[in-house]
């Protein structure tokens, strides 16, 4: 029997144009969405030692802290500009509410992204994302504007987020596209409907966003009960308690399957990832830095076919509990459903 993983140390793939560590960094845990923050000082020592470390993608947006996730990077490593690609998003930003809102008018995509240059101490951002498509304005109309960006030098390559096959299609017409990023781990494969095979036949890279699973993935997480106000785990059906007591009954074959491997949950469940193609990164991303340290332990794993057949096997589409999304969450998005998430919508 072959080795259940072997390591290729220094491993990197392509990011559209650019060379970039398999495991990337997701920068949002640090400003955004699960409740409670770092200290600036405690973010900054985890980003500087990221770098050091080899990370060399780091991915936030103008939606992350309404702009303190990007000022974060700014102010703390804009000093080591030329050791990471730099990814940002638009179109998801503070509305006049003072809330979260779609907005992908070409002049509020300019807009915002001359906010991300500042903010970001920048003078030009390597990837700019479509963060979300917005249902008023056609895709070609906020993928031209940041084409227009491109043309500008403001931005070097355009990305979309968690759109459908289709939405990829009439973009990438109308500007080349680098990069889809979409929500991709072992208990969410939306992405495997199409959206995978599309990036792979356009060449575009994708980009694997929450491959942990929030951190249910990691089995440090088994309790959501004390989960802190504004964590987007509490809207989300699958961490509501009845749901998640279910799911974790799949950690337990899952736990003893990266045992046997030699590895962590959280190393197992990126290296999955990983190896569901070579036109596939990673971003896991966390406020830890031990764990932030584990995770790019998974960049260069390579796992037998034994492993993955049996990870599929233990965590999948079929056997999760609940929604990715709750109904405000999907309306947000294109890309596409399985049939079951239709039927509990």
């Amino acid at each position: 029997m072959s080795d259940p993983i072997t390591k290729e140390n220094g491993a990197s793939r392509k990011l559209g144009p650019f060379t970039v560590s398999e495991i990337g960094l997701g920068c949002m845990n640090l400003s955004h969405g699960y409740g409670t923050r770092s200290s600036d000082e405690e973010a900054s020592r985890l980003l500087n030692e990221a770098i050091d470390l080899g990370y060399s993608h780091l991915d936030t947006a103008a939606l992350y802290g309404f702009g303190h996730n990007e000022q974060l990077i700014g102010r703390t490593i804009s000093h080591r500009r030329s050791e990471y690609t730099l990814a940002s998003k638009c179109v998801l930003v503070k509305g006049e509410d003072g809330k979260r809102a779609i907005d992908g008018r070409p002049e509020r995509i300019k807009a915002t992204c001359e906010q991300a240059l500042k903010n970001l101490q920048t003078d030009v951002i390597d990837l700019y994302y479509l963060h979300r498509p917005d249902p008023n304005v056609p895709v070609e109309d906020s993928a031209g504007a940041v084409g227009r960006l491109v043309e500008e030098g403001k931005v070097r390559t355009l990305g979309l987020s968690e759109m459908s096959s289709d939405d990829i299609r009439r973009a990438n017409k109308e500007h080349p596209v680098a990069a889809v990023q979409t929500e991709y781990s072992l208990w969410t494969r939306n992405p495997e409907i199409s959206v995978l095979e599309t990036c792979k036949e356009l060449g575009i890279t994708f980009v694997a966003f929450s491959p942990v699973a929030r951190a249910f993935l990691t089995g440090k997480f088994r309790d959501v009960s004390n989960l802190a106000d504004g964590d987007i785990r509490k809207t989300m059906p699958r961490f509501q308690p009845e749901n998640f007591a279910r799911n974790l009954e799949l950690l337990k074959g899952f736990e003893a399957l990266a045992r046997e491997a030699g590895c962590s949950m959280a190393q197992l469940a990126l290296a999955w990832v990983l190896n569901r193609g070579d036109h596939i990164v990673a971003i896991p991303g966390t406020q830890n830095i031990e764990h932030m340290r584990e995770n790019f332990g998974a960049n260069g794993m390579r796992l037998s076919e034994d492993v993955i057949a049996e990870a599929d096997e233990l965590i999948n589409q079929g056997n999760v509990v609940g929604n990715r999304y709750n109904e405000a969450g999907q309306s947000d998005v294109t890309t596409e459903k399985f049939p079951e998430e239709l039927e509990n919508a």
